[in-house]
């Protein structure tokens, strides 16, 4: 069977890991702008003021993007580009940046994939409580608005909040993502409410005033527990674990966040855990969370771990391989999470991001040979493929990324380009998967 002729082969960035130019033609500063370099918590507090300079390189990059074959390309748009202060006048050299882009896209065949949110945060939102304001849905269906109204005639493929998990549990529990907070279980509750509900204003908004015919999702984490072997009960028990709220870490839960939208209510073991300290949806407000959405979105790198014993897990022992993030190498968790999704959302998965760190450079040769990469995508993109041999509607497949850039608080360490950026020339190579994956592109996946 393999990938339909409708499946689409892209790559992906996020607006303030490429863009730089943080305050240039009216831009306003987001929680990584004003926190990134003075918060301790970047590796030598490294910050995306300049970045990759995407802002004034955009012709460049699309020719890259040309270059390794993409059909799509999954960008975010930076909110305060738009609303500098989060809310009220519209940048309209913001709004032309992207509208330039859009059309450059359009002009060299490929497809737009809008990101509204990337973790961004406005920071004079955020002076107002952000997240934790009930006022927080209303501030992004305003920017929703400004976005949608400007680019929907040309835009069909949206994509409203990406990884709400880490947006919750990296930037306010954990504290390692800007505004690098940590909160109680309550405030938690509270945000995520507000997350969700922020998004079923954007996908109501996208569905009912876009230009044109709109293709809608948000993009959740997707590690799941893989089986332990084929038998029925080991898959059942892997399936009951992916979607298990796991106590107070439920912001990085995939029910937590996916039941409410696809499903129309939160998992009984949210309730049973927390009780009345989960904030309730008013019907109005159901029904706006449960805006139809078209497919399921989902940015996958490994599996979940099961257990964990001396610091070893079920996914890594003694040697075992794993990328520069310290990422151990589960190629079939592109087969089971997509087919546990599809059997419990019944949306066409689209993998929104995937990708690896490796420690690339360019060689004596000008070249970026980085082998790892190749056999890292060519594993995970075999076993999403199979998924799509065995019945899983799958919808496309975004590279994580296009370019190497700013890797939030990793800083400039970790490399997930199909193309090298010298950050101090702003020079731009090719790597080897890009080449790569042109082909993989080129036969729609037929020779994995």
């Amino acid at each position: 069977m393999g990938f339909g002729k409708n499946f689409i082969w892209g790559t992906a960035t996020a607006s303030y890991q490429i863009e730089g130019a943080i305050t240039e033609d009216g831009k306003g500063l987001n929680c990584w702008d004003a926190y990134a370099s003075t918060s301790g918590r970047i590796i030598y507090n490294e910050n995306a003021d300049v970045t990759c300079d995407h802002y004034h390189h955009v012709k460049e990059d699309i020719g890259l993007m040309k270059e390794v074959g993409a059909k799509a390309y999954r960008f975010s748009i930076g909110w305060t580009r738009i609303l500098p202060d989060g809310t009220g006048k519209i940048n309209e050299k913001g709004i032309k940046f992207y509208s330039d882009l859009v059309d450059e896209l359009i002009t060299n065949g490929i497809e737009p994939v809008v990101t509204l949110y990337h973790w961004d945060y406005p920071l004079e939102l955020h002076k107002k409580g952000g997240w934790m304001n009930d006022l927080s849905p209303e501030w992004f269906l305003e920017y929703t608005r400004a976005v949608v109204d400007a680019l929907s005639d040309r835009v069909s493929y949206w994509i409203t909040i990406n990884e709400p998990q880490c947006e919750l549990g990296c930037g306010f529990m954990i504290g390692n993502h800007a505004p690098f907070e940590t909160h109680n279980v309550r405030d938690l509750l509270i945000m995520g409410h507000n997350m969700i509900l922020s998004h079923g204003k954007a996908a109501d908004y996208i569905r009912n005033h876009a230009k044109k015919p709109a293709k809608i999702s948000f993009a959740p984490i997707g590690p799941c527990v893989l089986p332990e072997d084929d038998s029925p009960e080991a898959i059942e028990k892997a399936r009951e674990l992916t979607f298990a709220i796991n106590g107070n870490d439920f912001p990085f839960s995939i029910s937590y966040w996916s039941d409410p939208v696809y499903l129309g209510k939160y998992p009984d073991e949210l309730i049973e855990t927390f009780g009345e300290l989960v904030p309730e949806f008013t019907e109005e407000e159901w029904k706006l969370v449960t805006t139809p959405l078209d497919f399921y979105g989902t940015n996958i790198y490994y599996a979940r771990e099961r257990w964990q014993k001396g610091g070893y897990s079920d996914l890594y022992s003694q040697g075992d391989p794993m990328t520069n993030m310290g990422w151990p190498l589960t190629p079939t968790v592109m087969y089971w999470a997509p087919k546990f999704y599809y059997e419990r959302y019944k949306k066409p998965v689209m993998m929104t991001e995937n990708g690896m760190a490796s420690p690339d450079w360019v060689c004596l040769d000008g070249k970026v040979h980085d082998s790892y990469r190749i056999d890292y995508l060519h594993r995970y993109l075999r076993e999403f493929k199979r998924a799509a041999d065995d019945g899983i509607e799958l919808a496309g497949y975004m590279c994580w990324s296009l370019m190497d850039n700013y890797e939030w608080s990793r800083g400039y360490t970790m490399r997930f380009g199909l193309v090298y950026v010298d950050y101090k020339t702003q020079k731009r190579t090719v790597k080897d998967s890009g080449y790569w994956y042109r082909h993989v592109i080129e036969t729609n996946g037929e020779e994995l």
